[in-house]
């Protein structure tokens, strides 16, 4: 009520004052031993865990409810009273670092998550342009405004939109040789976009010049493996896997359900009986320490030989854990073996995921050398071996084909 009729043509700062504190933790950390063991001691994940499907997301939350009723009708009286813009304290980050996502699309918090939306959405109402600040600039403009200080900004604002439905992959392939096996695929990838903070060199140019130095790898020492090796640079995985989907529903197949739900039914597409394997690159820039099995425990044998000459390299690590949030999961959902690699986290978390510290002098050049090397042995391992991968069957799932549910391989190296 008291702002009601005040804000329009105005700049509103919307948070509140964000204290900053000094840092007495290192941004930059290796996974030690003991976080190593935790992942290899993890037992089976639950496959057939729920997310919100279409329920209240507050409705054991009350105070929680509250708080988002509070940040929805402020968000709305800024859209109704006319507002040009808002500004917005980065929630994590300072000196230097502003951490930055999509923009808000307000909502009422009794909005089941199958109705809300995001920015990017094409269903999506008009909303305000939103500008991610800096704590120590956003404070210091609110302290200027308590002290009567009238500060002004000037925005300029530049838009080009794309088409969500369309997808722009970059996918390029090293022929098998064997008469046999060459129609065979084994994938390696990384997402090629980035969120706009910075350019994305972590997040995930490291990922996508992984992939791209393997293949290099590959064909500089003349290899001759016996299956295709493809690789594919994904684009939307930040607006939630959408090259990689996309690839999968057109070339590999389908599924009922949501990645966080039980699956009713997977339609595996003719071109899956000639898929093999498919291993992701996406964590940062820090070098891989292991494999993430994706709860398949039929290939820890296969990976604990591939990863025993690079024990000295400090990659060792199995576990059964399932990691979410990148495009291996494309390939996973449709019952296709797709595992992510364990990274050491250097700064990812805190200084440069969806930052504007995710700039190419971020990237560390040892690490990602260890790591497209263990890629690039992957690939061809994985080209070589006499059966494909051992799948494991999605819990609950009716698999129709095109393809099979299973694959031939028994998992022996």
């Amino acid at each position: 009520d008291t702002y009601k009729g005040k804000l329009k043509g105005k700049i509103v700062l919307l948070d509140t004052v964000r204290a900053v504190k000094a840092h007495f933790t290192p941004e930059g950390t290796r996974d030690a031993d003991s976080t190593l063991l935790e992942l290899a001691d993890a037992g089976m994940p639950n496959q057939n865990r729920r997310g919100g499907g279409g329920g209240n997301p507050f409705r054991n939350n009350p105070a929680a409810r509250t708080r988002a009723l509070l940040t929805y009708r402020k968000w709305q009286l800024c859209q109704d009273e006319g507002a040009v813009a808002v500004l917005n304290v980065s929630p994590r980050g300072d000196g230097g670092n502003v951490f930055v996502q999509q923009a808000t699309v307000p909502m009422h918090p009794d909005t089941p998550f199958t109705k809300r939306i995001n920015a990017y959405d094409p269903k999506a109402p008009e909303i305000l342009p939103q500008i991610m600040v800096a704590a120590e600039h956003y404070d210091r403009l609110i302290r200027m405004m308590q002290r009567g200080e009238h500060p002004k900004i000037t925005m300029d604002l530049d838009v080009k939109w794309y088409d969500p439905d369309s997808s722009y992959d970059v996918i390029a392939e090293y022929p098998g040789t064997d008469p046999t096996l060459k129609d065979e695929v084994v994938m390696i990838g990384a997402h090629f976009d980035s969120w706009h903070g910075g350019t994305g060199a972590t997040d995930n140019g490291t990922g996508s010049a992984v992939c791209m130095e393997a293949m290099r790898i590959l064909k500089t020492i003349g290899a001759q493996p016996k299956r295709t090796i493809r690789i594919g640079l994904w684009s939307g995985e930040e607006e939630g896997l959408l090259g990689s989907a996309a690839y999968v529903k057109a070339h590999l197949g389908e599924r009922d359900g949501t990645f966080m739900n039980d699956p009713t039914s997977v339609k595996q597409l003719p071109e899956a009986d000639k898929f093999d394997v498919y291993f992701n690159n996406d964590n940062g820039s820090g070098k891989v320490r292991g494999v993430y099995m994706q709860g398949n425990d039929q290939v820890r044998n296969i990976f604990h030989a591939w990863l025993e000459p690079f024990r000295d390299m400090g990659a060792y690590t199995l576990s059964l854990n399932n990691t979410g949030g990148t495009d291996h999961l494309s390939f996973d959902a449709v019952g296709l073996p797709g595992f992510q690699f364990i990274q050491d986290p250097l700064e990812y978390d805190t200084r440069t995921h969806h930052s504007t510290m995710d700039l190419w002098e971020r990237a560390q050049e040892g690490d990602l050398e260890q790591a497209a090397t263990i890629m690039a042995a992957f690939a061809y391992d994985a080209a070589v071996r006499d059966q494909k991968f051992p799948r494991k069957e999605l819990p609950g799932s009716k698999t129709t084909q095109g393809g099979s549910s299973q694959g031939t391989g028994t998992g022996k190296n």
